[in-house]
C-alpha cells in the first residue's frame, strides 16, 4: 500500500478525526484500527504508533470529547451575560448542541469516564464537568439557589435536565425545530426548580 505521508502528530489527529466521524455514524462497535487505516491510506501497523490498541483509541477518543466539550462551555460561558439565568442558559444550548448531534460518541465518553484512573478519559470528564460546576458553585455562595440545596445537588438536577433534553433531541422525541424554545422553557423550569433570585424575582 502506498502511505499518505502523514507526520507523525498529524497521522495521530487524523486517527482520531476518523474515528469520532465513523463511531457518530456507525457506533462504537463498528470501529476498527484496520477500517480506519485504509480510509486514511495507511499501512495497517501505522494507527499503533500511537494507538496500542482499539482501547487505548476509544480512551484517547473519549479524552478528546470532553476536552472539547470544556472549551466550548467555557466559551460559551465567557461570551455570555454577568447573572447566572444568563450562564446556565448558555451551559445548556451549548452541551445539547455538542452531545445531541453526537450521541454515540457521548455514550462512548460516559463509559469511559469510570474507567481506571490509568487512562485520560476520568480525568477530561472531571475537567469537563468542573466547567459548568464553578458557576453552580458562584451562583451557591452568592445565595443564588434556595435555601437548603447545595451546589452538588444543583449540579445533579442542571445535568439531569440538560443530558436529558440531549437525548431526547437526538431520538427525534423532541424535534429539532423546537428545540431552541424546548431548552429555555425547561431552564425556565430549571430555575425555579433551584429557587434562583432571578425565578423568584419574575
Amino acid at each position: 500500500m502506498q502511505e499518505r505521508g502523514y507526520h507523525h502528530g498529524n497521522l495521530r489527529t487524523a486517527l482520531l478525526e476518523e474515528a469520532e466521524r465513523s463511531v457518530i455514524e456507525n457506533g462504537v462497535a463498528a470501529l476498527s484500527l484496520r477500517e480506519l487505516s485504509r480510509g486514511l491510506g495507511v499501512s495497517h501497523t501505522a494507527p499503533r504508533r500511537h494507538f496500542p490498541d482499539r482501547a487505548a483509541l476509544l480512551d484517547a477518543l473519549a479524552q478528546r470529547g470532553f476536552d472539547t466539550l470544556a472549551v466550548r462551555l467555557a466559551e460559551a460561558i465567557s461570551g455570555a451575560g454577568p447573572s447566572f439565568e444568563d450562564r446556565l442558559r448558555a451551559i445548556a444550548h451549548t452541551y445539547i448542541a455538542y452531545t445531541g448531534k453526537r450521541m454515540p460518541l457521548v455514550e462512548l465518553m460516559y463509559a469511559s469516564k469510570h474507567g481506571a484512573e490509568t487512562l485520560a478519559a476520568p480525568g477530561a470528564a472531571r475537567a469537563a464537568y468542573a466547567v459548568p460546576y464553578a458557576v453552580i458553585e458562584e451562583a451557591h455562595r452568592a445565595g443564588e439557589l434556595a435555601d437548603g440545596l447545595d451546589a452538588q445537588d444543583a449540579a445533579r438536577l442542571v445535568f439531569a435536565t440538560v443530558h436529558g433534553l440531549a437525548v431526547l433531541l437526538s431520538t427525534g422525541m423532541i424535534p429539532s425545530t423546537h428545540a431552541p424554545k424546548t431548552v429555555d422553557t425547561s431552564i425556565d423550569g430549571l430555575l425555579k426548580g433551584l429557587g434562583s433570585r432571578s425565578a423568584r424575582n419574575a
